[in-house]
């Protein structure tokens, strides 16, 4: 009896080998016994061709009302608006070539500025003009004396005031 029990069991492995694992039995729910319900609704969305398609015509629609002439003949929306782009590009043109213009004039100016000979006389009219400088590690004594440089300019600013009153005589008594 061993043997045959062996043969069996032999047998029995064969067959589970050979059969694949995903070919088990498995338990249909939906067989209908006594349960019938509605099937699921599935709510679905118009998808993105439906608005495309209509955003297509409401812009087509628009475009339309836009390019038709005005009453009276006037011009269409778009014309003015198509004139005033151009329009745009002309007063930046002009900007930008008055600027340029400009920037070339600053440029020559600064040129004949920096290259003109500058005058050498300086008008001193205070006489701290001429000792300044740190007061500090002066030897006593070695401020220069110039008592005659402010003479000269005493004198003159009195010239100028004699100058100007006797041109003010004359315009009162006129």
């Amino acid at each position: 009896m061993s043997a045959l029990r062996q043969t069996a069991a032999q047998i029995a492995r064969q067959a589970r080998a050979a059969r694949p694992s995903g070919a088990r039995n498995t338990r249909s729910y939906a067989s209908g016994h006594g349960h019938h319900e509605a099937p699921h609704t599935v709510e679905e969305s118009l998808g993105p061709a439906f608005y495309i398609t209509l955003s297509t015509f409401v812009g087509s629609v628009f475009v339309y009302q836009i390019s038709r002439p005005g009453e009276n003949g006037e011009l269409s929306t778009m014309h003015k608006w198509a004139r005033n782009l151009s329009d745009y590009g002309t007063e930046w043109e002009t900007k930008n070539h008055l600027m340029t213009a400009a920037l070339e004039q600053a440029a020559h100016d600064r040129h004949l500025l920096y290259g003109a000979e500058r005058s050498k006389h300086f008008e001193l009219t205070y006489p701290e003009v001429f000792t300044q400088g740190s007061p500090f590690n002066v030897p006593a004594g070695h401020y220069p004396n110039i008592s005659k440089v402010v003479a000269h300019y005493q004198k003159q600013h009195h010239d100028e005031e004699a100058r100007k009153a006797k041109k003010l005589a004359a315009a009162a008594s006129q």
